[in-house]
C-alpha cells in the first residue's frame, strides 16, 4: 500500500459565523491523482486554502509526508511540497514566461538584483521537466489560456512538488487541451507526484482519477474508487438531487422559418452556412474550436459581418450592421466568456439583469422606477431559481450558474424570436447545469428559437432537436440526437474515426 502525502482529519473552519468546513477528511496517497468534487459552495476552495496554509484551521489536524500539524503557513507548506494551482494560474500576465518562471526562486534565495543568466537557465529547466516548448521571452499575456497554464504546472515543479493541487484546470479549455493537459498530468503521475484534481466535470473525474471525495455543504459525502461509481451516483453525491436523463424533441408543427441563413461566408472563418431556424426548435452546433463556430454566431448577433450570403428573419431580409440591429430584431446572445463579455462583475445583480430593458423601466421623466425595477428582478429570481440573498451585491459575489442565470434573466426580460447561447453551461456545477439544460427546454416548448453552440458532447445530445457539426469553417453534416452517439459526433468533428 502506498504510503499517504497528505492526510487532513476532522478539519473545521467558519467565517463569521458562516460553518465553511464541518469535520472534513482526506486522503491522499504518494503518485495518487485524487478528485475533489463538489458544487460551488461545497467547502472545497475553503479545504484547499487549509491545506495550502491559506486559511488555520479551527479544529482538525494536516498530516504531511507523516508531519502532523495543526497550523500550516503557506511557506510551510511549500517547503513540504504542497502547491497549489488556482483558476486564474496566478500568473503575471505582464512578465515574461521566463520572468514568471524565475522570479519565485529569486526571491526565495533572497537575491537583491535579478541575474538574467541564472533567470533564463531556471526557465529553461523547468519547461524542460515536461516537455513544454514556448518562447521564454514571450509574454504571458499573449499565451493561450492552455500555455499559461503549463507554465503555471512548470513553476510548481521547480519547488520539489509532491502534490499538485489543481482547482478547476479545465474550466477554459477546449476538449483538445484538455487531453493534452491530462497527458502532462499522467507524465507527473509516473513520476511519483500526487496530483489533486479539483473539478465539477463528471466526465473528467472519471477519465483522470482514481479516487475521489466529494464535499456537500462543508461536509464529506462519499469517497472512495472512481471505478465504483456511474455517473447518475455522483451526480446524486455531488447535490443531493436525482437527475433524470433527459432530451428535446419540439412538440410544435414544423412552421415558417424565424431565422433563414443562406451561404453565408466570411473570409478565414465560414463559407457557404445555410440553415433554417424555426419556432421551439433547439438547434445545436458543435465543433471544434477554430471550426468557425464563433464566428458565425457573432456575426448573427451583428458582432461582425459576413462578406456574403443573407441573413433572413421571420422571411424578410436583414442587414446587422452592429449588435443594437441584432437586438432590435429580437436576437439575443449569451457569450462562452461571460465574466469579461456577459457581465459588468462590479455592478449588482439587479443591474446586470435590468440593463437591457431601462428604457422600460423608466417614467415620464427618464427616472428609473426603482419599483418597477425590483418587481422585474423578483420575477426572474424566482422564474430561474437565481440563488441571490441580495439583489444589490455585486454580481461577481455569484457563482458560476447563478451568474449565467442572470445573463439568461437580462435576455429573456427582453422580447426575443432567436436566443443564441455559446457555451451556455461552461464553467457551471451540476446542479446549475441540468437546471440551464431544464430552462432551454421549457423556453423552446413555449415557442423560442434556439441555437447552442458548445463541445460538450452530452449536452448537445441532450438539449438539441437537431444538430450541425462544423469543422473547417462549413457544416459537414446535419444529425439527429435520438440517432447519434458521442463517439459520432466526436469523429466527425475532429475528422478522425
Amino acid at each position: 500500500m502506498a504510503a499517504s502525502i497528505l492526510k487532513v482529519v476532522g478539519i473545521a473552519k467558519s467565517f463569521g459565523g458562516v460553518q465553511a468546513l464541518k469535520g472534513v477528511s482526506l486522503e491522499i496517497d504518494a503518485g495518487e491523482i485524487h478528485c475533489l468534487a463538489g458544487e460551488n459552495g461545497s467547502g472545497k476552495s475553503t479545504l484547499i486554502k487549509v491545506i495550502s496554509g491559506v486559511h488555520e484551521p479551527d479544529a482538525g489536524s494536516i498530516e504531511i509526508v507523516g508531519r502532523r500539524l495543526s497550523r500550516l503557513s503557506p511557506m510551510e507548506a511549500i517547503a513540504l511540497g504542497i502547491q497549489v494551482i488556482y483558476q486564474d494560474f496566478s500568473v503575471f500576465p505582464n512578465l515574461s514566461v521566463m520572468e514568471n518562471l524565475a522570479l519565485n526562486m529569486e526571491l526565495m534565495d533572497k537575491r537583491a538584483l535579478m541575474n538574467w543568466g541564472r533567470a533564463r537557465a531556471i526557465a529553461a529547466h523547468a519547461v524542460s521537466l515536461i516537455g513544454f516548448e514556448v518562447d521564454l521571452d514571450e509574454r504571458v499575456e499573449n499565451l493561450s489560456v492552455a500555455d499559461r497554464q503549463l507554465v503555471a504546472i512548470c513553476r510548481a515543479l521547480l519547488h520539489d512538488s509532491k502534490l499538485i493541487i489543481m482547482d478547476e484546470p479545465t474550466s477554459a479549455l477546449t476538449k483538445k487541451e484538455v487531453k493534452a493537459l491530462f497527458a502532462v498530468i499522467k507524465s507527473l503521475q509516473s513520476r511519483g507526484i500526487s496530483i489533486l484534481f479539483v473539478s465539477h466535470k463528471l466526465d473528467e473525474v472519471f477519465e483522470i482519477s482514481e479516487r475521489f471525495t466529494i464535499l456537500r455543504n462543508g461536509e464529506n459525502v462519499a469517497a472512495g474508487s472512481t471505478e465504483e461509481l456511474d455517473h447518475r451516483t455522483f451526480a446524486f453525491h455531488m447535490t443531493g438531487r436525482e437527475f433524470a436523463e433527459a432530451s428535446y424533441k419540439s412538440d410544435r408543427a414544423p412552421g415558417p422559418p424565424v431565422l433563414s441563413v443562406k451561404g453565408l461566408s466570411q473570409v478565414g472563418s465560414y463559407e457557404g452556412i445555410s440553415f433554417d431556424l424555426a419556432q421551439g426548435e433547439i438547434l445545436g452546433i458543435t465543433g471544434l474550436l477554430g471550426s468557425g463556430r464563433t464566428e458565425l454566431v457573432e456575426t448573427l448577433f451583428g458582432i461582425s459581418s459576413p462578406d456574403s450570403g443573407s441573413i433572413e428573419i421571420a422571411g424578410r431580409e436583414v442587414r446587422m450592421r452592429s449588435v443594437k440591429d441584432a437586438i432590435a430584431l429580437g436576437i439575443g446572445y449569451v457569450p462562452s466568456d461571460r465574466l469579461t463579455e456577459g457581465l459588468f462583475l462590479p455592478q449588482s445583480i439587479e443591474r446586470n439583469a435590468v440593463i437591457g430593458v431601462l428604457g422600460r423601466l423608466c417614467n415620464s421623466l427618464g427616472l428609473l422606477n426603482r419599483r418597477a425595477v425590483a418587481e422585474l428582478m423578483s420575477k426572474w429570481i424566482a422564474e430561474l431559481s437565481i440563488a441571490a440573498k441580495d439583489p444589490s451585491l455585486p454580481v461577481k459575489t455569484l457563482s458560476g450558474g447563478n451568474q449565467q442565470k442572470v445573463v439568461l434573466a437580462r435576455w429573456l426580460a427582453s422580447e426575443l424570436s432567436v436566443l443564441i447561447l455559446n457555451g451556455p453551461t461552461m464553467g457551471v456545477d451540476i446542479g446549475a447545469k441540468y437546471d440551464i439544460h431544464a430552462l432551454m427546454r421549457e423556453l423552446a416548448s413555449k415557442g423560442l428559437a434556439i441555437i447552442i453552440v458548445s463541445d460538450d458532447l452530452p449536452e448537445v445530445l441532450a438539449c438539441a432537436s437537431r444538430i450541425l457539426v462544423m469543422r473547417d469553417g462549413a457544416f459537414i453534416q446535419e444529425l439527429e440526437p435520438a440517432t447519434t452517439t458521442e463517439s459520432r459526433l466526436g469523429e466527425l468533428s475532429t475528422g478522425v474515426a
